[in-house]
């Protein structure tokens, strides 16, 4: 997939959220940046040694008041995507998502029975080893254990991921939601290829798509926060633009 999605099309109002979002991840990079860190390494801070698959900060970083979630890990250097160190899996629990939505009417659906139990999985950020994130991806369900949400459902919860508390580190807290809504549009389109790609494998297999260990990413493109601005930038410049006499 093209990592730039035509933000030309997006109205003004998308256009200025976005804005704001690139300003708030450039200011966290800048301020971690001065000190010779970043967002990766702030995770990583408390622990003297970092190894494959752990969760890092150790029991997730959560937030009781909007219900986001997120952790960074790492798969063994043989799994891992081109360029990648690890990556940041980003979530929202049922209490801080939107009304109205409920998990996918799955055939294998049991409710929880803690309903903030139903987590659904938003994106995830591959990050290089400079700290510098390098793509966006979605996952299948038994990736993460989480409840299966409906494309658009999961779109809606985007701009309730908040992380509103200075640990294990404020910038990287603000960094994380800030890129949820930068990219926005490209998530949006990654979640919506998501379903189709389950959907499509699920024809050709006659077990449980989603807990097919032989499906794990389902959707992914290569990112560039620079790029994103530029384009951002150049489409609220036309949009300012007097349109052309006739």
């Amino acid at each position: 997939m093209n990592a730039i999605i035509d933000v030309s099309r997006l109205s003004w109002a998308e256009l200025t959220e976005m804005h704001e979002a690139a300003a708030e991840v450039v200011l966290c990079q800048r301020v971690l940046a001065k000190t010779g860190d970043n967002v990766v390494a702030e995770v990583l801070r408390e622990s003297p040694s970092f190894y494959e698959w752990h969760h890092y900060p150790k029991g997730d970083v959560y937030d009781a008041e909007y219900h986001a979630q997120y952790y960074y890990h790492a798969h063994p250097e043989g799994q891992r995507a081109e360029g990648e160190h690890g990556h940041f899996h980003t979530f929202l629990r049922p209490f801080g998502m939107p009304d109205g939505i409920r998990p996918a009417p799955l055939p294998d659906y049991k409710p929880a029975r803690n309903r903030n139990d139903e987590l659904s999985h938003l994106v995830g950020i591959s990050m290089d080893p400079a700290g510098q994130a390098i793509r966006l991806f979605t996952t299948n369900r038994w990736v993460t254990g989480e409840t299966w949400y409906a494309a658009n459902d999961v779109i809606a919860m985007l701009d309730r991921f908040v992380i509103d508390h200075a640990r294990p580190s404020w910038p990287t807290n603000r960094w994380i939601g800030a890129m949820l809504r930068l990219f926005r549009p490209q998530i949006a389109v990654l979640l919506h290829e998501r379903d189709r790609r389950i959907a499509r494998h699920q024809v050709k297999r006659r077990k449980n798509v989603y807990e097919d260990r032989d499906l794990e990413v389902t959707s992914e493109l290569r990112i560039s926060v620079a790029d994103q601005i530029v384009a951002l930038e150049e489409a609220m410049q036309d949009k300012r633009r007097p349109a052309a006499a006739d």
